[in-house]
């Protein structure tokens, strides 16, 4: 038997996979489109194509790394409160109101990329991500 807590962990991870076949998805035509010689292309980052690509094309590659940075927080406690015993309930609740959160944040930020959605996404993620720390500080507490 697994945590309830476990699975929305496993939705986020398969949700980064697939803003990382739609970042490539979009990236690869749009440096074919530019004459980008990636067979002879030696060192440079992604940082380094936001001169050479337009913005909506960069928008995924984007996401994905805002899916590496505060979810990683998120993988973190969510697996603390399934190893505490209090992934179940309001936690595995919360848990998934995150994962949809952050969905919805990257569905805004790879189509309209609106700033302010995207900001207010983020702020109710963040808020969620408080509460599961709290809960946890919680259980801990409680011996």
């Amino acid at each position: 038997m697994h945590s309830p807590i476990i699975a929305p962990v496993v939705a986020l991870v398969a949700w980064s996979l697939v803003i990382w076949v739609w970042m490539y998805a979009k990236r690869i035509p749009a440096m074919q489109a530019a004459k980008i010689d990636v067979k002879n292309l030696r060192g440079g980052s992604g940082a380094d194509l936001k001169a050479i690509l337009p913005a909506p094309v960069q928008w995924s590659a984007e996401n994905y790394n805002h899916l590496m940075e505060q979810p990683t927080i998120f993988y973190a406690i969510a697996l603390s409160l399934a190893l505490l015993e209090q992934g179940a309930g309001l936690n595995a609740t919360i848990a998934w109101v995150y994962v949809a959160l952050r969905i919805a944040h990257s569905l805004v930020q790879v189509t309209v990329n609106r700033v302010i959605v995207r900001f207010a996404l983020f702020t109710l993620s963040t808020l969620c991500l408080m509460a599961l720390t709290l809960h946890a500080a919680i259980a801990l507490m409680a011996g």
